[in-house]
């Protein structure tokens, strides 16, 4: 089958034949016989040749013609001189955009820096307690004592008690009935773990003890309590170290409750002095030891405050905040409401009903009266954050029905925000 391809001509020969090749290409591809090759030609010419492969794979040159000159023309335009140059300036007219036929927001005015109120004051800030974290020293060395099968039954019950090691005594003894075998003697087990009681719950009172000994000055005031009641535990006072360690406990604790109730009571009266009412409400209603009476002083101002404020001139969202914090506080029975507001709101009714059986004066300038025998209301929990649009997520007890979509109907009230400046 004949193509069409460029060859270069390469070489004459002594017998007139030329030697070329593919034009492009580096070594020769073969010979031309002289008879094909037009007159003229020289080496480096490049002619457009009819070839024929053969099936050895040689390619032979059947004829040969000369290729075209491809070159084009130019030619050239003079350009007349121009005596002088005016440049065309164009101006494009600006596109007018459509129309939006929807009504213009109107932006707020700006608000001057003066205009703003100051932050409210800095209270004094008290470092969080530590939680006591005891160790496992005492009672590891009481059970490395034991045998392996005290040591069982020990472990059994340090973690369930008497009645985890009946069970497991019943879970055996059924196991070993089905098998054919002698079953094991509850009585035994139980005299070994009344046996190992004793030595295992002071070894637990000493890991608790040296855990509260180590953080005396930062640890919660509720840890560092119970160490010292169950102190009173007979196993543990019969030993002379155990009664020392308790002594110094208890000690200990009686100057932290003393300095506690100090800063307590400064706390309450640094809020007061600085208009941080629901504050000092809140504070009031804590106590770092239940029981001890309330100064007659500072009560006397923290209600006065409290009575001030529940006025018309404030909102009606501090006036439910000013509440919620009275009704729980040692001062509510000597709050009183200076104005009640011209038009009450439903969140406010509700608060003063649910609140009535601990404020009952309170409650009275709104004309409600609380049920004869009606329980004390409990503090409000406070609210999960939001876990999707439109639903409140509430603890996990179930007291308060679980997640709840916000807006529907409750008999809780709920609290909106005090200002800043409580």
């Amino acid at each position: 089958m004949s193509r069409r391809i460029d060859i270069e001509l390469t070489c004459e020969l002594e017998d007139g034949s030329w030697t070329w090749r593919q034009a492009g290409a580096r070594a020769p591809k073969g010979v031309i016989d002289a008879g094909l090759v037009p007159s003229g030609a020289a080496v480096g010419a490049v002619l457009r040749a009819e070839v024929e492969s053969e099936i050895g794979g040689g390619t032979t040159v059947t004829a040969l013609v000369a290729t075209r000159d491809r070159a084009r023309r130019v030619e050239l335009i003079e350009l007349a001189p121009v005596a002088s140059f005016e440049p065309v300036i164009q101006d494009r007219a600006r596109r007018e955009k459509p129309r939006d036929p929807r009504p213009k927001k109107t932006a707020a005015p700006k608000t001057k820096a003066r205009d703003f109120s100051p932050p409210p004051p800095e209270l004094p800030k008290r470092p969080t307690p530590k939680r006591l974290r005891a160790g496992d020293a005492h009672r590891t060395a009481v059970l490395d004592g034991l045998s392996p099968m005290q040591r069982t039954v020990a472990e059994t019950a340090v973690k369930g008690g008497m009645k985890a090691v009946r069970e497991a005594v019943a879970r055996q003894n059924a196991q070993l009935k089905a098998e054919g075998k002698p079953e094991v003697s509850a009585d035994n087990l139980v005299a070994l773990v009344q046996e190992l009681s004793p030595k295992l719950r002071v070894a637990d009172w000493l890991d608790r003890a040296e855990a509260a000994l180590r953080d005396l000055e930062k640890l919660d005031l509720r840890d560092l309590r119970s160490v010292v009641v169950a102190s009173d535990d007979p196993m543990v006072v019969r030993e002379e170290q155990t009664r020392q360690l308790a002594t110094q406990l208890r000690d200990a604790l009686r100057r932290r409750e003393r300095e506690s109730h100090e800063e307590w009571l400064g706390d309450i009266g640094a809020a007061i002095g600085v208009g941080r009412l629901i504050r000092a409400l809140k504070l009031s209603s804590e106590p770092p030891k239940a029981g001890q009476p309330f100064p007659k002083e500072l009560g006397d101002r923290l209600s006065a405050a409290a009575t001030a404020d529940l006025s018309a001139e404030n909102g009606q969202d501090r006036w439910v905040a000013i509440l919620e914090a009275v009704a729980f506080s040692p001062v509510k029975g000597a709050v009183r409401v200076t104005s009640v507001p011209g038009s009450v709101s439903e969140p406010l009714v509700k608060t003063v009903t649910r609140l009535a059986p601990a404020i009952p004066a309170v409650a009275a300038a709104f004309g409600i009266v609380p049920a004869e025998g009606a329980p004390q209301p409990r503090p409000l929990r406070p609210q999960r954050p939001i876990a999707r649009k439109g639903t409140v997520r509430q603890p996990r007890n179930g007291r308060d029905g679980g997640t709840r979509p916000s807006g529907s109907g409750t008999d809780t009230p709920a609290v909106a925000d005090a200002p800043a400046s409580a």
